[in-house]
């Protein structure tokens, strides 16, 4: 066979770059099209994975980073995804260590740099994939290492194509998409490593190779699967080109070809693969805790289907929407589950045809990459197939049950696959027209003209995940039955104070997904927030109902119930909630709340203490604690535990100012003062601080400094009570002083 450029790689409308020249072009237009997201807020995932990551901080032990799942929980735990990636966790410290806590722009960067040099490595992968170069000793090139085989033109567009690919925004512009990138850099990385094991002359005609190379690839591949679990498919992409049948069933070929294996080494390499991936197979079970994660029916909807044919037809057109993203990546959303997707229930439904489409097309692209008489036409899709099909496995839902419905980041790598797909076309029309052609040259503007496209809709999905208002609201565009959606939408709006809005997006989620306990647990609080306390109560308990171990819904209700002045209700509502969260520092302090209304001291502040233990920073518990113990006349108590606050949080003003009226009401009025001082340094514009200061001073009988401090108290709260009454028992007594003075 002629080299492989000769027929079709000239007709691609691009010029013919040096290496080093593809890979910085690659990368550029990799930064183009990202690049606004590099200032971009942490949106979505990221706060679960950054923001309320404790595995990210200095003060955390850096074994729990190896002992906890990406989100920070620990794996053994019933709520953990078992999503282990601690060297992906490691970066997202080390972010937050250079840029000296949680500042997006340090986390987004990498992301987009990350991808950018993906995209240049690409250009090496598809001059494996799509050039010819021979990496396996096979068939299909010449001697001499293969360069005389690349087809830079070729493996350039696809390159190009991989870096402007709208469906990788999500994969970018979430700081959580650093797994899929790490994994991806890895795979590249496992698999080039792989194909340098080859790289011998003459030695690649005798079936010989190098072990050194082939473990190092094992290692990169055990790497890329502590980015993300996706990695250990590098494994079977590795497999050698010259035996395509290999690349989709192995095992058939093992027992077809046992000569060839033999003669050619592979034999040895397939153990090598096969002991390495079966160990870190193992020992990644192990760490999991040889259990799947848990997932509820909202998240993967069809896992649930009663029947098995039921849950074979909706994954399959699960797929289908996953091609249809790699094909026309124009509508994407941040998330596909909770209505978003409606399942087939029926084979009377219309969107069985996208299945079969799918099925035809994948079939009909099989029996070309098994049956055609052309061995590079073999090679090319076999490959393309593999990097499309295998890094996708994972997600099938085959093996484990996935927590999603469709997911744009799993499509990452597999997208490469894809990508390579295309050039199938212009081997065809090579080998209809060994001549430039009008066909040829209408289908190579069609690709730079959807390269075009792709950059523009890359740039506006990226600036359209710089926010979660933006993010959300593009959503409710692709995905308006999706639950979920409008649940962020809402919850966005209440944090930026909107709750009006807020109040009926949490219904419309409620409305479409009537089980949806975490939008009825939100609506409540904003319901209780604004009185509303009835119907808070209602849907509380409705959530509670639905999810009796969802312990945040059962102290919320506890809170209503307590405003309601249903004591018993509310106490073992807050003691349902412990039960279910052993650890719930917020419920007791609310428990305290509950006791001390019905003058429960002693319990409120073994509540308090509890509160305390659980999260010694709990400001709220150790004031309480202070005041109560001071309401009751236990200064002397209230002042051990104000000072034992103040070693935990000695910037608290709140503490500073229960212990100096404490301190006050003891007469040591120094060190009342002292800390009346501080906090007001810390917060000058208190009025309760000013007041109190002025009857210390009152006291104090230093009547000029009581006199100023109440005037700055009356200014800042005109209405504060006692304050005014104080103020003028000042003045008269001054007044009596200024008379009775000779």
């Amino acid at each position: 066979m002629a080299p492989f450029d000769v027929y079709w790689d000239h007709h691609i409308p691009l010029p013919k770059l040096p290496p080093l020249k593809a890979k910085i072009t690659v990368a550029t237009v990799a930064l183009l099209c990202f690049i606004n997201s590099y200032d971009g807020d942490f949106v979505f995932d990221d706060s679960e994975a950054i923001i309320n990551n404790k595995d990210l901080r200095p003060t955390t032990p850096l074994s729990n980073i190896w002992n906890n799942d990406f989100w920070g929980s620990n794996l053994s735990s019933n709520s953990s995804h078992k999503s282990y990636r601690p060297l992906t966790v490691l970066t997202f410290r080390l972010n937050y260590l250079l840029a000296g806590g949680h500042y997006p722009v340090g986390f987004h960067v990498p992301n987009v740099v990350l991808h950018a040099v993906i995209s240049a490595l690409m250009v090496d992968v598809f001059a494996v994939l799509i050039g010819g170069l021979s990496h396996a000793g096979g068939s299909g090139g010449g001697g001499g290492g293969g360069v005389q085989n690349l087809a830079p033109r070729a493996s350039l567009l696809a390159a190009l194509m991989f870096a402007a690919h709208p469906v990788h925004t999500e994969s970018v512009a979430g700081v959580v998409g650093r797994a899929d990138l790490l994994c991806a850099l890895f795979f590249q990385l496992s698999f080039l490593t792989y194909c340098k094991a080859f790289h011998g002359g003459s030695d690649r005609c005798e079936g010989k190779f190098s072990v050194q190379w082939v473990v190092l690839s094992l290692l990169l591949c055990a790497a890329a699967m502590l980015c993300k679990e996706q990695g250990i498919t590098v494994l079977v992409g590795a497999l050698p080109p010259h035996s395509t049948c290999l690349h989709l069933f192995v095992f058939v070929c093992v027992c077809l070809f046992v000569g060839e294996l033999v003669r050619t080494g592979l034999l040895s390499r397939l153990a090598l693969l096969a002991v390495g991936g079966a160990s870190m197979i193992y020992a990644r079970w192990r760490i999991m805790g040889t259990g799947p994660p848990v997932f509820t029916e909202a998240d993967n909807p069809a896992s649930f289907a009663d029947s098995m044919f039921l849950r074979i037809v909706n994954y399959n057109y699960y797929y289908s929407l996953n091609a249809w993203l790699l094909l026309c990546p124009w509508w994407l959303c941040f998330d596909w589950s909770m209505g978003c997707v409606p399942l087939i229930n029926s084979v009377t439904d219309w969107r069985i045809v996208w299945l079969l489409l799918l099925w035809c097309v994948l079939i009909g692209l099989i029996s070309q990459a098994l049956c055609s008489p052309d061995s590079q036409r073999r090679r090319t899709l076999t490959l393309g197939l593999v990097l499309l099909l295998v890094p996708f496995l994972p997600a099938c839902n085959l093996f484990f049950r996935v927590g999603f419905v469709v997911a744009e980041r799993v499509l990452y790598l597999s997208s490469a696959g894809y990508l390579q797909l295309p050039f199938f076309r212009f081997y065809l029309i090579k080998n209809r027209h060994t001549r430039p052609h009008t066909q040829t040259r209408l289908l190579g503007v069609c690709v730079l003209a959807l390269l075009g496209v792709y950059v523009v809709r890359c740039a506006h999905r990226s600036h359209q995940w710089r926010s979660e208002q933006s993010l959300f609201s593009s959503a409710l565009l692709v995905c308006p039955l999706n639950a979920k959606v409008h649940y962020n939408v809402g919850k966005n709006l209440a944090d930026r104070g909107n709750t009006t809005t807020a109040i009926s997006y949490y219904r419309e989620a409620v409305r479409l997904h009537p089980t949806y306990v975490h939008a009825m647990n939100n609506l409540g609080n904003i319901l209780k927030e604004r009185e509303e306390l009835v119907e808070a109560e209602m849907l509380l308990s409705k959530a509670v109902a639905i999810q009796p171990d969802f312990a945040a819904a059962w102290m919320n209700l506890g809170i209503v119930q307590n405003s309601l002045q249903k004591f018993s209700a509310a106490e073992r509502s807050y003691w349902n909630a412990i039960s279910f969260r052993k650890k719930y520092p917020d419920c007791y302090y609310n428990l305290g709340r509950l006791y001390a209304d019905q003058n429960r001291h002693l319990e409120a502040l073994n509540a308090w203490k509890n509160a305390t233990m659980l999260k010694p920073d709990h400001s709220l518990a150790w004031n309480n604690m202070v005041i109560l113990l001071d309401n009751t006349g236990n200064l002397g108590q209230a002042e051990l535990i104000g000072r034992e606050a103040l070693k935990l949080l000695p910037n608290d003003h709140t503490i500073m100012f229960s212990l100096a009226n404490v301190l006050g009401k003891q007469q040591k009025y120094k060190e009342s003062e002292g800390f009346f001082l501080l906090a007001l340094k810390i917060n000058p514009n208190s009025a309760s601080c000013h007041g109190n200061l002025a009857v210390l001073y009152h006291r104090w009988a230093r009547m000029e400094l009581a006199k100023t401090h109440y005037e700055l108290a009356l200014k800042l709260d005109p209405e504060a009570p006692g304050t005014l009454g104080n103020y003028k028992m000042l003045l008269r007594k001054m007044e009596q002083l200024r008379r009775s003075t000779p």
